[in-house]
């Protein structure tokens, strides 16, 4: 167990707070999440800390914030239902194409796209939104909105763009396959 993997699973146990409905707390904890999320990526290159367990449950851990933040902001009613539908099942979509692939022996390795990228940047920034605005009773109005629209797009695009991707993989057509 490294301190990076400690940090990781510490960022877990703050979704307790969330699920608690303590929105300042639920805040802070998302706040020191991200923080954390750049500390122990750098604590592991820095000081030789990178493991295997490391590398499968930090991202997981990410996700699952990311995820629990937006199905509990949605069950409250302060995220639309269909941007956690659409996420969700973005995410179920990419899972169960790597699952697949390695069953059916021809293993796909997921890379971030650069609209995958800005979707999580824009998830963290709606989250964020939403959090502040719940644990400091302020509007926002019309970023969140904004962010909403913005957000769903890039999600559609994001799952787009990983569906063509493992279709041209499983078809062939990826790295180092034919290409005609």
């Amino acid at each position: 167990m490294t301190i990076p993997n400690l940090i990781t699973i510490l960022r877990l146990v703050l979704v307790l707070a969330m699920l608690q409905a303590r929105w300042d707390w639920a805040f802070a904890g998302f706040v020191i999440a991200g923080v954390s999320d750049g500390i122990d990526g750098f604590i592991a290159r820095r000081f030789d800390q990178q493991s295997t367990l490391g590398a499968y449950l930090d991202p997981m851990a990410d996700k699952l914030l990311l995820v629990s933040v937006f199905v509990v902001m949605g069950f409250i009613g302060q995220l639309p239902l269909w941007l956690v539908v659409t996420m969700v099942s973005r995410d179920a979509l990419i899972v169960c194409a790597v699952l697949l692939s390695t069953v059916m022996a021809h293993p796909v390795e997921i890379k971030p796209f650069l609209v995958s990228k800005a979707n999580t940047a824009i998830q963290i920034v709606l989250a964020a939104v939403v959090l502040g605005e719940l644990a400091f009773a302020v509007h926002l109005d019309p970023l969140r909105p904004a962010l909403i629209l913005l957000s769903g797009v890039l999600t559609v695009a994001s799952a787009a763009a990983y569906l063509v991707a493992w279709l041209r993989h499983m078809n062939g057509y990826g790295e180092g396959g034919k290409s005609g």
